[in-house]
């Protein structure tokens, strides 16, 4: 490990030249990155942004050395702190990652081996190289998850990934990777799971170690607000060639090409408000929790109307996964009912029959993880029409082609597999699978979290015009303001287990507002790079006159 004073901020640590990479598609290669500079200096942190398909991650990972399957770096220079990575061997390259190079992935549930406790994949790399003796790695990784405002984090180390949150699993992942402290950090959208308020905490928290300890760092979000905080340079990426670069300030304050403009122009949704009293859902005074020890939901009560949008939102812990969990029956209530189309619906899941299943669906937040990733577009689609309907054979791919072209794309789709798709394209099929059972209810768990803003604007005017076609009535649980406030009719604001506050989105959204729900909006991130800066000061100030 490089002590501080080795790190000599502002000198060059990695340099791209002319980078080519392509990936394979049907057996053919076609180009993803296609002659792309770069230069990173220690200490600093260069914005990768950009649309779904621009190369984003490729590049991120190249800067590692390392290809995906599928894809094949063809041409450029990779130099890392005097090291070629296109001609080091494995053995060499292996070296660094973790101690030197290290990624902190989108999706930390797909990466962690769920067997292993968080503590022991947090110190593996610093014990197993060398750089510290166990006790002190532990240590180590207990000052790293306080510093990430882990809860308990002297114990939290002995949880396996199953156990905890979302939000939670993406800050352990990030203190994995700072444990050797690195000299460069590829950020790969690490706060996309994670709630407005532990975003701003986690945001602070990884800005201050990047400065402490002079780590470069690419940091790759769709989040232009986010990486405004982050950022001292920003590249924007589109089909997988530069678009533009400048200082974050500059960049902001006055992009020079008509892309970069437009992405700073892109704007959510405003569905007009619509108030309903045919309620097709109705949770009533529930009581849920783990191993009957620890209380999630706590006398929660909330009413979905036919063909209507309720948002649910909260930041991490308060709830909103859970709800959705006791509706589909996964989580079975203690207390209280839940009631589908008048009657009490089965809390557990195993009660509940075939065609009440149909009809209630949820998509999930990650389509890397939810949906097989060896199963074709056909299998994935298909299964819920012969599951419920009984459609197979020519019959059943002819809806499929019907699906594919309700959610935009053309029946090319049908024989490919996910890893073939891009994250926008994975979540439409995720999309088309709920509407194969033909649901009256579909819960949408975070369904536009990892998807760039064009991206998430195209999935949400699609959601909206099939629940405008089929009536179907969504409970939309998200930690995203912005979405809520393009997709709602009503919004349920969660905290603790509790509901703090419900009603139509323009009584919620506007002043006064409760403590908690004024919390979550004041943690939006704005397009300004001083605004996370000042909205620290601000609330430090606030407790020191408490």
């Amino acid at each position: 490990m490089k002590s501080d004073n080795q790190r000599v901020k502002g000198a060059d640590l990695l340099q791209i030249r002319g980078l080519k990479i392509e990936g394979n598609s049907d057996g053919v290669w076609h180009p993803i990155v296609k002659g792309v500079d770069l230069t990173l200096k220690r200490g600093e942190v260069l914005g990768l942004i950009g649309e779904s398909g621009a190369g984003k991650s490729t590049i991120g990972l190249a800067a590692m050395g390392f290809a995906r399957p599928g894809c094949r770096i063809v041409d450029g220079t990779i130099n890392f702190d005097g090291i070629d990575l296109r001609t080091a061997s494995e053995a060499e390259k292996r070296k660094l990652w973790g101690a030197r190079i290290a990624y902190v992935a989108q999706s930390a549930a797909a990466s962690f081996n769920p067997a292993h406790r968080l503590i022991d994949q947090t110190v593996e790399t610093a014990t197993r190289d060398g750089i510290m003796t166990r006790d002190k790695a532990v240590a180590d990784a207990v000052d790293l998850y306080r510093r990430l405002q882990l809860p308990n984090p002297e114990t939290i180390g002995g949880r396996y990934p199953h156990q905890v949150s979302g939000g939670q699993l993406q800050r352990a992942m990030t203190a994995m990777a700072m444990s050797c402290r690195p000299d460069l950090i590829i950020f790969d959208e690490p706060t996309t799971a994670l709630d407005v308020t532990t975003q701003v905490e986690v945001l602070a928290a990884m800005r201050n170690i990047v400065e402490e300890f002079h780590t470069a760092a690419i940091y790759i979000t769709h989040d232009l607000a986010v990486v405004a905080q982050m950022a001292d340079r920003i590249m924007v990426l589109r089909h997988g060639l530069e678009v533009e670069e400048a200082p974050t300030r500059e960049m902001l304050r006055e992009p020079k090409k008509d892309y970069t403009k437009t992405l700073w122009a892109v704007r959510k949704l405003a569905k007009e408000e619509s108030i309903s009293d045919d309620v097709t859902l109705s949770v009533r005074n529930v009581d849920a929790s783990y191993s009957g020890v620890v209380k999630v939901l706590d006398n929660v009560t909330v009413s979905l109307p036919r063909g209507r949008t309720v948002a649910v939102v909260g930041e991490s812990g308060s709830g909103k996964s859970t709800l959705a969990r006791a509706i589909t029956g996964l989580l079975p209530p203690s207390k209280g009912e839940i009631l589908f189309n008048g009657k009490p619906l089965s809390k557990a899941l195993k009660d509940r029959d075939k065609d009440t299943l149909r009809r209630i669906q949820m998509i999930y937040q990650s389509a890397d993880t939810s949906l097989n990733p060896k199963q074709t577009i056909r299998d994935i689609i298909g299964r819920p029409l012969e599951f419920y309907h009984g459609i197979k054979g020519a019959a059943r791919d002819r809806r499929v082609a019907e699906l594919l072209d309700s959610i935009e794309l053309n029946e090319s789709y049908i024989d490919r597999l996910p890893t073939e798709l891009s994250g926008g394209q994975k979540q439409r099929i995720s999309i088309a699978r709920a509407l194969a059972a033909e649901p009256e209810i579909i819960i949408c768990d975070e369904v536009t979290s990892a998807l760039d803003q064009i991206v998430q604007e195209e999935i949400l005017t699609l959601l909206m015009k099939l629940q405008k076609d089929t009536n179907v009535s969504y409970l939309f649980i998200t930690h995203d303001i912005a979405t809520v406030r393009a997709i709602s009719d009503e919004i349920v604001v969660m905290h603790r287990g509790k509901v703090v506050q419900q009603g139509p989105k323009t009584q919620v959204l506007n002043p006064p507002y409760p403590a908690y729900t004024e919390l979550l909006l004041s943690s939006v991130p704005q397009m300004d790079p001083d605004w996370l800066t000042n909205l620290l000061a601000s609330r430090a100030q606030a407790k020191v006159k408490a």
